[in-house]
């Protein structure tokens, strides 16, 4: 027999449930609008597509003159229903346009799917489709909407760097988290969030510098953070590290939070762990990450790559070799080749080869230059060193001095991604777990590579080199591989 609530507490649950509904989070600047004129460009390269796919089907004729049948019925179905997926697998979602791999997986997901409807709903129809069409319109379809997305993450990234489409952010935790946390969020504008302030308790009122230049204010501890977000407007409040209270009320904060549609992020305690490496396990409702063992066995396959990578770099870079070893003895009549002992995988030393770009003495006037010296940690470099050659300086900003490495691929001491091989200086001096970048073969281009140089502090240089090595991956290095050639062309930190 159903029951009757009285009017007062149907009253009050109704006062319940729609404190409980959510606000809508506020959207980053315009980033609507973008979101729309994505959706036309994913159209338009679906009709692209499909019309391109139409004028291969019929080569003796124009698109117009085209007989309208099943092809056509069933392309502009398709072109309907992929857009629709599009839609509702969320690949325009905020979250994830413009950053990591999420957007391009649900982008490959709504293809396959399409495709896959398209087989299956041919099969049971009996539809007569031409199969050249389907693949055509398919493959073509596919690689026009990643490359607009790619385009539009370029633009994205460069508008971020530049202060727009960013959701404000609460920065809440204990002091060293906050630190830490604030300084990879403004070190990466690309993910979308700035930090408008910070919550900290033990941290004096005034301003916290992020990323050593950013000053952000502190606006109170962690007790206010709800008082606090509901003031500041921001988009969502981000917990660095550990909540005093625990989980319990963690959850309760973001129940708060929900009600002004502020969404909440916690940050992991896991550091430079690449997502392939982390798997969810839910326990009753418990969220844990696993979180697997690194491999840091030598890869066959890896070694096979760097052999016939090495092959084909010494003999199509042959003739640059030799205009570059002509160049370097017409210069100054010194030695071609500067050779230096190097520290390999698991600590035995090797001799590295290079082409030489200082002069003959570099190393008699390197003491006559150390109060001078620019470089990171226990680097020795200098912007504008004057034992550099005139060739040599050229060498560098193009990396050509590096192609001999490719000798020491090719016999084993290095390989084509990897850590940047160190000096034996450098090895004696490390700390702090960096002798763990010589748990793998040194490489001739690697993350240090690709993300500055020379132009990175000390500790940024570990750091990367550490992730490559506790997060290898065969993907991985082939990303390595393709960033290199844009980072030479720009010859950033190349000196």
């Amino acid at each position: 027999m159903s029951q009757t609530l009285p009017r007062s507490t149907r009253s009050r649950a109704v006062a319940v449930v729609a404190a409980a509904a959510p606000a809508p989070a506020p959207a980053p600047e315009r980033l609507v609008s973008v979101r729309w004129v994505m959706a036309l460009t994913d159209l338009v390269a679906l009709v692209v597509a499909f019309a391109a796919a139409h004028v291969v089907r019929f080569p003796d004729g124009s698109l117009v003159r085209a007989p309208v049948g099943v092809d056509w019925l069933a392309g502009l179905a398709t072109i309907v229903f992929w857009a629709v997926l599009l839609v509702t697998m969320r690949t325009r979602d905020p979250r994830v346009v413009g950053v990591g791999g999420d957007e391009y997986r649900r982008l490959l997901f709504a293809s396959l799917t399409a495709g896959g409807t398209l087989a299956v709903t041919a099969f049971l129809l009996d539809l007569q489709i031409s199969r050249g069409y389907v693949a055509v319109a398919f493959l073509l379809a596919s690689l026009l909407l990643a490359v607009s997305r790619k385009a539009w993450r370029t633009a994205l990234v460069r508008r971020r760097a530049e202060g727009r489409h960013l959701v404000d952010v609460l920065l809440v935790g204990d002091l060293g988290d906050v630190e830490y946390v604030g300084d990879r969020i403004e070190s990466t504008p690309a993910a979308g969030y700035r930090v408008r302030g910070v919550l900290a308790d033990g941290c004096p009122g005034g301003r916290l510098a992020l990323n050593g230049t950013n000053r952000v204010p502190v606006l109170g501890g962690v007790d206010d953070v709800l008082d606090v977000a509901r003031r500041s407007g921001v988009g969502a409040v981000v917990f660095a590290g550990a909540v005093a209270g625990g989980h319990e009320r963690l959850r309760r904060l973001g129940w708060e939070l929900e009600r002004d549609g502020v969404e909440l992020v916690v940050s992991s305690p896991l550091v430079d762990v690449a997502a392939a490496r982390v798997h969810h396990r839910a326990v009753d409702g418990l969220p844990l990450m696993h979180v697997e063992t690194p491999d840091y066995t030598r890869r066959p396959s890896k070694r096979v790559f760097d052999v016939v990578g090495a092959l084909c770099g010494l003999v199509l870079l042959t003739p640059v070799a030799v205009v570059v070893a002509v160049a370097i003895r017409l210069d100054d009549g010194g030695p071609v080749f500067f050779r230096q002992q190097r520290v390999g995988r698991g600590g035995s030393e090797f001799s590295i080869l290079k082409f030489r770009t200082m002069s003959v003495d570099a190393e008699d006037r390197k003491a006559q230059l150390l109060a001078a010296n620019e470089g990171a940690g226990p680097l020795f470099k200098l912007q504008v060193d004057p034992r550099v050659t005139r060739v040599g300086s050229f060498l560098r900003r193009t990396s050509l001095d590096e192609l001999p490495q490719l000798w020491n691929v090719l016999t084993g001491s290095m390989s084509l991604v990897g850590p940047r091989p160190a000096l034996p200086a450098e090895v004696a001096a490390y700390a702090d777990h960096a002798e763990r970048r010589l748990l793998v073969t040194p490489g001739i281009t690697g993350l240090w590579q690709v993300s500055g140089r020379s132009d990175l502090d000390w500790a940024e240089g570990v750091r990367l080199d550490l992730h490559y090595v506790e997060n290898w991956s065969f993907l991985h290095d082939l990303v390595i591989l393709a960033r290199t050639v844009p980072s030479v062309l720009r010859s950033r930190g190349a000196y």
